[in-house]
């Protein structure tokens, strides 16, 4: 089994590929760079896009996972929207399924949540919202992982310092939620 991972920091932080991998069996790559947008992965004209591009229209893939920038569901879903959708025509087109990889909310108190003005609460269910349209409008699968953060914040460290991106712990979370659904979703193929 073969796994793309398009995202960012969120995706490679504590080499959360190496995780999902290790729970998955898969050869899993990842096309990351800090602070990428989806949309970046579909424009040639830059380095990732180019390389993910390439990817896509040359290599065997079974699963792409699509991770949009931290906030970018929330604060320019239609944005988010037109890049979703055009990834999961260009990835279930090569035979693969996409799984949208649900983010989370910034902590809970944390500065960086407080610098934007936002909610915590508006902030997760804001982003909850989006992945999950965005699954049901393209037919992906969708790892809410956003969700399970929302649900265990409160119990576990899943923040690193910065409020944004996950612990190692957070990671491992997120590694889990994802392999869970493709995991149920192999088990439900013919």
């Amino acid at each position: 089994m073969r796994i793309l991972m398009l995202g960012n920091s969120l995706t490679f932080a504590n080499d959360m590929p190496r995780m999902l991998a290790q729970l998955t069996g898969a050869q899993v790559v990842h096309h990351t760079r800090g602070g990428a947008r989806l949309s970046e992965q579909l424009n040639p004209k830059t380095r990732l896009g180019t390389q993910t591009q390439t990817a896509l229209s040359r290599e065997h893939w079974d699963y792409v996972i699509l991770q949009e920038m931290s906030h970018g569901p929330f604060s320019s879903p239609e944005r988010f929207f037109a890049s979703a959708r055009q990834l999961c025509a260009q990835i279930q087109a090569a035979g693969a399924a996409p799984v949208l990889y649900a983010t989370w909310a910034y902590q809970k108190g944390s500065t960086k949540l407080a610098a934007k003005g936002w909610n915590y609460d508006e902030m997760a269910h804001g982003l909850a919202e989006a992945y999950r349209t965005a699954a049901r409008e393209n037919h992906a699968l969708l790892a809410e992982v956003g969700l399970r953060f929302y649900q265990l914040a409160d119990t576990q460290n899943l923040y690193a310092a910065d409020g944004v991106h996950p612990s190692e712990a957070g990671s491992r979370l997120a590694a889990e939620t994802i392999a869970s659904v493709i995991q149920t979703h192999k088990e439900n193929q013919p």
